[in-house]
């Protein structure tokens, strides 16, 4: 931070004091406070934060759309930083590696659904950022086992929002079933979704963007997109597959509708507004699929990261000072947001 930074033993960090709106008149949801760490535990690394991916769940936790599960939480799940200290049993990390500090923050191991590679889905599963504290910090404790390891040279604040947004997209697109060669569908296009277009592009796929943003709509244009449209546009043809990532129910019977027979709908994001009545022959019928997506597996993002380094998407960033967190929560809110906001150190 500076030269006035707290000793190891403590960080300055965000919390959520009163979940609410951001970026309306008075005080916001956030509060800037210094605070005491814990020692990292036998598994737990200890990091300092380089940079920490904006994520719209961190919005979702800040204005209440997410109930608060840890009292003063401190938002952030797309941290990249180096290992300060590590614990006694920690396999994998020594002090001065990179690390990645991502949403799965801990399992249970033993229920059915880890057994069975289905640990996303946990009934124990707990989150960083909403569950402990995450990385809109100087610091942050980490379960190691679910951390992983980073390479050297891409900067921090275009590796950050892999950790979310990449891994998030890469499961939601593994979901929908994009035929090899077919044209993917893609709602809303902020961090997750401009990253997993060029993932979907890097397959062969085409790719067809919906969202009202126009700075968004040329962004995708200029990643290879085939068509760029408002949200609520007819395709240029039937979609093989589709993603929503913007948070908006309404949006949900507009992209099954707008599949072709056999297509799959995947919808990405943790919080959705209201579905509409869906009416089975033009939304259902003749095969189409509507999926939800829930977290990740570890297995997830292992591979996401590998692909992603073979295919190198491009990482739009907006960088924020980390004391700028709640005008990057404002910003996200209000849509000015084009790629991903970045929190980086002062």
């Amino acid at each position: 931070m500076n030269a006035t930074e707290p000793p190891p033993a403590e960080t300055w960090a965000w919390a959520v004091e009163r979940p609410g709106p951001v970026g309306g008149p008075g005080p916001g949801p956030l509060v800037w406070e210094r605070r005491t760490l814990d020692a990292p535990g036998p598994r737990e690394v200890l990091v300092e934060v380089e940079a920490c991916g904006v994520c719209r769940t961190d919005l979702h936790l800040a204005e209440g759309d997410l109930a608060p599960r840890l009292a003063r939480c401190t938002p952030g799940h797309e941290v990249v930083g180096r290992v300060l200290a590590a614990g006694a049993e920690v396999e994998g990390f020594a002090v001065g590696d990179r690390a990645g500090v991502a949403w799965l923050a801990r399992t249970c191991g033993r229920c059915r659904y880890c057994r069975g590679g289905r640990e996303n889905l946990c009934p124990d599963s707990r989150y960083t950022g909403w569950d402990r504290h995450g990385g809109y910090a100087g610091r942050v404790t980490a379960d190691a086992r679910y951390a992983y390891r980073l390479p050297e040279g891409p900067p921090a604040e275009e590796l950050a929002p892999l950790l979310c947004a990449g891994i998030i997209g890469y499961r939601a697109l593994e979901r929908a079933d994009l035929p090899a060669g077919g044209l993917l569908g893609v709602y809303g296009f902020g961090a997750s979704a401009h990253l997993t277009a060029q993932i979907a592009l890097a397959r062969g796929a085409r790719v067809a963007v919906f969202t009202r943003a126009a700075a968004a709509r040329r962004l995708a244009l200029e990643l290879g997109a085939v068509f760029a449209g408002d949200s609520y546009d007819p395709p240029p043809e039937p979609l093989d597959a589709a993603v929503l990532f913007a948070p908006v129910g309404a949006l949900v019977p507009v992209a099954l509708a707008a599949l072709d027979r056999g297509g799959t709908l995947a919808v990405a994001g943790i919080h959705l507004t209201d579905i509409p009545v869906l009416n089975y022959r033009r939304h259902l019928f003749q095969e189409r699929t509507l999926r939800s997506v829930t977290a990740n597996t570890r297995a997830d993002g292992l591979a996401f990261l590998a692909e992603a380094a073979r295919a190198r998407p491009a990482v739009h960033v907006t960088r924020y000072p980390l004391r700028r967190a709640d005008a990057a929560l404002a910003d996200l809110a209000a849509d000015r947001v084009t790629g991903v906001a970045v929190l980086v150190p002062e």
